[in-house]
């Protein structure tokens, strides 16, 4: 197999064309000689809806931690750099145990077996924190909770994109009710904090760490059952095979353009507080970024096809570079509107393009273990960005977002240089 010529999705002919091993696929491929429509038709509960069910649920622990976290912790008398360390603490982890865990669920019968463990652990682990006051207690209870958890998304990431391939449904549907539930329960988080007092967050954060354990046991078996797999599943069966120049450079180009938004997390609140914007207008901008996020999701599958991979993963950095221009110039409320609009194209699009990309280039015996390699370079990313955009913003304010285009704009010099090593191939018969 010549893994340079993307030979992916089998080259699946729909009438006379078939599509190359970097485009996204398109709505009528199909990845298994079963009738899927008729089998959808017949299911009560569809894998598709079980899954998004489950991705409702992922990310819900992180929706209360981003609202209201940070002041939990100082309440429990924690200083500023202590708060610093609980954060990047599981990312620095992360750095290590991704591949490993990636690696344990390519080999397992199914990634649905890591991801219910990853999911139990992550669901029980935080009723530790009830036990603990000190920093080092809530430190190993706080870590050990984000770790289980941040190790399961590479792997459902990698899994349910497979499962959406080989039945011919949408991926980024399924992936949209991620963001609908992180949204959901931020709103959740501020409406109950402000009406029953910070008490409340620590059961809340548990409950829904329960709750996307419990949700975990309804997924479905992700790998066709062996006696269905009548073609073996194309491209690279090992990471090295594909460690090319050409594959790796947009891995890293998407890092960084991944990267420059979580300085949007961790600083543009802050930022707009400070320009004179009132809290509740934050609140909208934030759930308007949010929202046309969903969108893309929804509507991905509908042009994606149109495009390949890495000129997905282009277009996100080069739009994602001139948002961040424009925030360095603390634009107004005119402004900020359309500029969160952006979010479609510089996070969605972009997500998307990098899971396409390395599906379309990796077969399914390492799916899992390449996604948590994209996920590792972008949180080694991330520290660099959030790190570094902090110590700008001490003396620039909002012109540090200058730096932030420049960051996103060499990753898109990176999948740029990756396309002239190696050209998309486009086969027709």
């Amino acid at each position: 197999m010549d893994f340079r010529r993307g030979e992916v999705y089998r080259f699946a002919r729909v009438g006379s064309a078939s599509f190359d091993g970097d485009r996204t696929p398109p709505p009528q491929a199909r990845d298994h000689p079963m009738n899927i429509q008729a089998t959808v038709s017949r299911e009560r509960v569809s894998p598709e809806l079980r899954v998004g069910g489950f991705y409702f649920t992922l990310f819900m622990t992180g929706g209360a931690a981003a609202m209201f976290a940070g002041i939990w912790f100082a309440e429990k008398g924690l200083s500023p750099v202590e708060i610093g360390i609980l954060n990047a603490a599981p990312v620095l982890a992360m750095l290590i145990v991704n591949l490993v865990v990636g690696r344990i669920a390519d080999r397992s019968d199914d990634w649905r077996h890591v991801i219910i463990a990853g999911s139990a652990v992550a669901g029980i682990v935080p009723f530790g924190l009830f036990l603990v006051d000190g920093f080092w207690g809530i430190l190993v209870f706080w870590s050990l909770a984000a770790i289980a958890q941040m190790a399961v998304t590479p792997v459902l990431d990698a899994a349910a994109l497979r499962l959406n391939r080989r039945r011919g449904s949408d991926f980024g549907a399924v992936r949209a009710w991620g963001t609908i539930g992180y949204m959901g329960v931020i709103l959740a988080t501020g409406f109950l904090v402000m009406n029953y007092g910070a008490v409340v967050f620590l059961p809340l954060f548990a409950g829904l760490a329960l709750v996307r354990a419990v949700a975990a046991f309804g997924l479905p078996r992700f790998r066709a059952p062996k006696a269905e797999r009548t073609t073996p599943t194309a491209g690279a069966t090992q990471l090295l095979q594909v460690a090319k120049p050409w594959f790796l450079l947009p891995l890293f180009g998407w890092a960084m353009v991944f990267a420059s938004h979580l300085v949007l997390n961790a600083f543009q609140s802050l930022l707009w507080k400070e320009q004179g914007i009132a809290e509740d207008m934050i609140g909208i901008l934030i759930a308007l970024g949010a929202l046309s996020e969903t969108v893309m999701f929804f509507a991905f599958k509908r042009f994606a096809g149109r495009f390949t991979a890495r000129n997905l993963l282009l277009i996100s950095a080069v739009v994602s570079a001139a948002r961040w221009l424009a925030m360095s110039f603390s634009p107004g409320m005119i402004w900020l509107f359309p500029l969160q609009l952006l979010h479609a194209v510089t996070y969605a699009m972009g997500f998307l393009g990098s899971v396409h990309f390395i599906a379309n280039w990796t077969s399914e015996e390492i799916a899992a273990e390449a996604q948590s390699f994209s996920y590792m370079l972008q949180q080694g990313m991330a520290v660099i960005a959030v790190t570094g955009f902090g110590w700008l913003v001490a003396g620039w304010g909002a012109h540090a977002y200058a730096a932030s285009a420049a960051f996103a704009a060499i990753g898109g010099l990176l999948v740029w240089i990756s396309l002239r090593l190696q050209q998309p191939k486009e086969r027709t018969g």
